[in-house]
Formats: C-alpha cells, sequence, structure tokens
C-alpha cells in the first residue's frame, strides 16, 4: 500500500515543516523537499530562483542554476544535518516560491521585476534565499531588503569585488556593488568581501579579505573580522560560488583559482550566527561547466547551512556527535 506521506513533498505536503521520505534520485524537485507555496502567512523563510544571466562577462548559463541547485539539495533533506544534528525543518517554516518570473527580451524590465518580486517576499516579514543567476541579481534584491531595513551591512563571498566603474544604467555582473554602495544601499563601513583575487583600483570604503589573507589568517580570523565590522547591522549575505577554487567548483562562468574550499565556505557559514541575518543569495552556479554537481552541491550546501544557522539563532542547540 502506498504511503501517502512518501515522496512528492514538494507538491502533497500539508504544511512547512518537516520532510518525508523520498527517493534522492526521484521525486518533484524543490529547494531541499520544501512545499512550493505562493502563500506567505507564518512562512519564515522563502526560497525563490533568480534565472537571469543576461550580464555576464564571460560564460553565460547561470540562468540554469536555480533547477541545479534544487537537483543538488534532495540528498541534503534525507538525514539530520551535519553537524548540527538536528532537521532545520523541524523548528524553522520554508517553503519554496518557485522562480521569478522574467522577461529577458525586455532587459529594462528585469532588475524592476525582481524588486518588485522580493518586494512581496521582504514585506511579509520573511527572510529570502535567492538562487541566481547571476551576481547582478542581488542589486534589485538589495534593493528591496533595503526599503526594510535600511542601509545593510553586505558581507560577500566572492573572488571578484563587482566594484568596477558603473554609470548607474549598467547590466553588469561586476558593477552593481559599486552602485548599491553609492546609492547608499548598503552601508560599506560596515561591510566586507571575503576571498577576492581579483584587482581593483579602489576597496571603495570595504573591508577586503582576500584569498590568500584567508589562506594565511584561518577562516576564525575572517568570521571575527566579519562580525565586528557588521555589529548589530542587518546583514545580506551575497555568495557567489566562484569564491571557491575551480576545484571545488568548476560549474561557473568566471573563474579565478587561488580560491577558497569548500569546507572553508561552510566554516564561513557557521561561523555568521552572531550576526543579524536578514537574506541570502547564492549565484554564479552555471551547470554547463560543472562536473558531478560538484558546484551545484556545494552551493545547495551553503544555503542549507544558511538556513541552519537560523535555527540555531532561534535557540535550538546542536547535538555533536564525534569531534567537531
Amino acid at each position: 500500500m502506498t504511503d501517502p506521506a512518501r515522496g512528492d513533498q514538494a507538491f502533497l505536503a500539508g504544511d512547512n515543516y518537516q520532510t518525508w521520505s523520498e527517493m534522492t534520485y526521484g521525486g518533484a524537485l524543490s529547494f531541499a523537499r520544501r512545499r512550493y507555496s505562493r502563500s506567505l502567512k507564518n512562512v519564515e523563510v522563502v526560497v525563490s530562483g533568480i534565472p537571469y544571466d543576461c550580464a555576464v562577462t564571460n560564460r553565460s548559463g547561470c540562468r540554469l542554476g536555480p533547477r541545479a541547485i534544487r537537483a543538488g539539495s534532495t540528498q541534503l533533506a534525507e538525514l539530520k544535518h551535519f553537524p548540527f544534528g538536528f532537521n532545520p525543518f523541524d523548528h524553522l517554516s520554508v517553503i519554496d516560491f518557485g522562480d521569478c518570473y522574467l522577461d529577458p527580451h525586455h532587459p529594462q524590465s528585469v532588475f524592476i521585476t525582481i524588486e518588485h518580486h522580493a518586494d512581496l517576499i521582504v514585506g511579509s516579514d520573511a527572510r529570502m534565499l535567492s538562487l541566481g543567476g547571476d551576481h547582478s541579481v542581488s542589486y534589485p534584491l538589495l534593493k528591496a531588503h533595503a526599503k526594510k531595513y535600511g542601509p545593510i551591512a553586505l558581507v560577500q563571498f566572492d573572488a571578484h569585488c563587482d566594484t568596477w566603474p558603473d554609470d548607474g544604467a549598467r547590466f553588469d555582473h561586476g558593477t552593481m556593488f559599486a552602485r548599491a554602495a553609492n546609492e547608499g544601499i548598503i552601508d560599506v563601513a560596515a561591510s566586507t568581501q571575503i576571498g577576492l583575487r581579483t584587482y581593483n583600483d579602489s576597496d571603495h570604503g570595504f573591508e577586503i579579505l582576500t584569498s590568500p589573507w584567508v589562506h594565511r589568517n584561518g577562516i576564525d580570523a575572517a568570521i571575527d573580522i566579519v562580525c565586528e565590522r557588521a555589529g548589530g547591522k542587518p546583514v545580506y549575505l551575497s555568495f557567489d560560488i566562484d569564491g571557491l577554487d575551480p576545484a571545488f567548483a568548476p560549474g561557473t562562468g568566471t573563474p579565478v583559482v587561488g580560491g577558497l574550499a569548500s569546507w572553508q565556505g561552510l566554516e564561513f557559514i557557521r561561523g555568521l550566527e552572531p550576526l543579524h541575518l536578514i537574506g541570502m543569495d547564492v549565484v554564479e552556479v552555471s551547470p554547463a561547466y560543472d562536473h558531478a554537481e560538484i558546484t551545484a552541491i556545494a552551493a545547495a550546501s551553503v544555503a542549507y547551512d544558511w538556513l541552519s544557522v537560523l535555527v540555531k539563532q532561534k535557540g535550538m542547540p546542536s547535538t555533536i556527535v564525534g569531534r567537531i
């Protein structure tokens, strides 16, 4: 006899909690098997895809990132989450909102559409976890968050500064944080960039922890600086998957050697628990260049860890097994 509480939870679940038994290799895809819903009532976190990549400067393909990250997340939902020792969805109301519907053939409408999409979600008091898409989508997402929270402390995990010259009208995944800083959306005095290994003539007021610096000084030192700088300000985490070394994330459009390892990315996310986390995006996953889902699984894992950190902020203790 078929158990109605097995399989296709994304379509069949009646609430936003817990996790059904699923085949990791089958069933309806959503992020970590969350229920697809457009209802924002009593929702704490909304996962949504932003499938746009027309602002890239090298290889395209990250419009398919949301689909790949969802596929990479399926096995994460199978067990209690390591190293926390709990299922985050026993304690956190999370839905998959689906993707933001965009019309790339009217490019001037794209950022406006993304911003309005985020306005709806952020305005409901839910936190938003966005799956890109190229990194330019962070700009309208930040604009929506700033309407609610005021100037935001940006924590940017990236190989690139994304603060190259911007004329205020470009659609470019390498300039949008300069624009956001100039418009007062970002509080640069509270913001930090981690993992950078490309050059810009100016730091634009950001604290920059380059990849070589992190390798020499360690993730704990980086976390200390990020937390001290952000203080109690609202913190938006923007995680560009190319912040990881191409050995750990080959499926991206603008890979740069000398980056951080996937374990360092996860440790970094877990260290952000003291901060006032208001939203996150994971961007630049380009599955055409991936191998064996390495990049998609890494992206899904950092997003899943961020959700687990939110659970810990609600007071849920970790149950550690083994030496951590």
